[in-house]
């Protein structure tokens, strides 16, 4: 008997969720819930995954854990079937006989999530993250380097770099994946999550212009195109800096592509200041996009501004969406025709080294080599061995 994971919320979740559950007593039935507090949506959806779970299997003991769990644990205590709520700085050795060091989860047996870091120094105005994690904290060098290495072992075929804010690795985060990348040959790819881009140092340019291991897609937490706004959220970086920033990595790496993040309707947004953020996903040539209406969260400061209406919210997120997919079906339509490396996660599907999705009939999961895109459908790509 193994405990059953629910995972809502970041890759660093994703990752916690599997070390606690390799660590679960083999003898005792548990459902750990890692709870996400990112937006009040992703609260509500903690509940419910909770009630579904006591509905489906009564008879198991259920943990929850994680950001929600963090800052709102009296709730989460009495829900039914709930057995032991625990935060975030005691969640790894909740269910287990030894103290775990680094986080770390492979999905598929294929991708492998592993934590470098924790907790947050900045305080933007939407976000309670930070008091649900606490202060930014990096884990050693040895432990994550163990950690890449047993992922490895178990199978990993692709490493993905995770935590709250990785660009604040102490000692940065370029000159740890330099450490990594010569510590351990047998890491072939290696992808970073999402980054802050006014924190990306030198040494991690360096990597993205000559290190073909280093997975050449980009996620940005850019959350908006407009600098007042940006200086409301509490960002450290203006509009001009993130085109800035993009152009810098497409010199270095001509066949990067970007994601972001983006929060539609922030308090007090004007039409001309939705607009900026529109045009930013041109300028930035984003094909990633995660699109947020915003969500008030109770104790920040944005919750304390003049709101923009729900209707207006809704809106312009789904103006944001309507571009954003316009801006990826185009770089699709682009791919046909040329030659990727790829990497199969699944039966037949899998990902460019881009991260454009992609179906090959017949591949098996962990196989990698280059394909030739031959055509695409809604939502991903097709191809065949080159």
């Amino acid at each position: 008997m193994s405990a059953e994971t629910i995972t809502l919320g970041c890759r660093l979740n994703f990752a916690e969720s599997a070390t606690i559950a390799r660590s679960a007593p083999p003898d005792e039935d548990w459902i750990v819930v890692n709870s996400c507090a990112v937006t009040n949506e992703a609260v509500r959806q903690t509940r419910q995954a909770i009630r579904r779970a006591h509905r489906d299997r009564p008879e198991a003991k259920i943990l929850v854990t994680g950001c929600a769990a963090e800052l709102e644990p009296e709730a989460f205590a009495a829900m039914a079937g709930v057995s032991r709520v625990v935060g975030n700085s005691a969640k790894l050795n909740s269910l287990a006989a030894n103290d775990v060091m680094a986080p770390a989860g492979l999905l598929a047996n294929v991708k492998s999530f592993v934590a470098v870091q924790t907790g947050c120094d900045h305080r933007c105005t939407f976000c309670s993250i930070w008091r649900a994690r606490g202060p930014s904290r990096s884990l050693s060098f040895g432990a994550i380097r163990d950690a890449l290495a047993r992922e490895i072992d178990r199978g990993a075929r692709e490493i993905v770099l995770t935590g709250v804010d990785i660009t604040d690795y102490e000692g940065g985060l370029g000159r740890l994946c330099q450490r990594l990348l010569a510590a351990e040959p047998r890491l072939r790819r290696l992808r970073l999550s999402s980054l802050d881009s006014i924190e990306i140092d030198d040494a991690l340019f360096d990597l993205i212009g000559g290190e073909p291991r280093l997975m050449p897609h980009f996620h940005l937490s850019l959350q908006a195109g407009d600098d007042m706004i940006l200086k409301r959220m509490r960002r450290r970086h203006s509009r001009a800096d993130a085109i800035r920033i993009v152009e810098r990595i497409k010199y270095v790496r001509p066949a990067a592509t970007i994601g972001a993040d983006i929060i539609a309707g922030f308090p007090t947004e004007t039409e001309d200041m939705a607009r900026n953020t529109l045009g930013m996903l041109r300028d930035c040539d984003i094909i990633a996009a995660h699109i947020f209406p915003f969500s008030p969260r109770p104790t920040t400061p944005a919750a304390r501004m003049p709101q923009v209406a729900r209707e207006l919210i809704k809106e312009r997120a789904g103006r944001l969406r309507a571009a954003a997919g316009e801006l990826r079906s185009r770089w699709l339509d682009n791919l046909v025709g040329s030659f990727q490396p790829a990497l199969i996660e699944g039966e037949g599907q899998g990902h460019t080294d881009n991260f454009a999705p992609l179906a090959v009939a017949g591949a098996k999961r962990g196989q990698s080599g280059t394909v030739q895109i031959t055509g695409r459908t809604a939502d991903h790509l097709t191809a065949v061995w080159a």
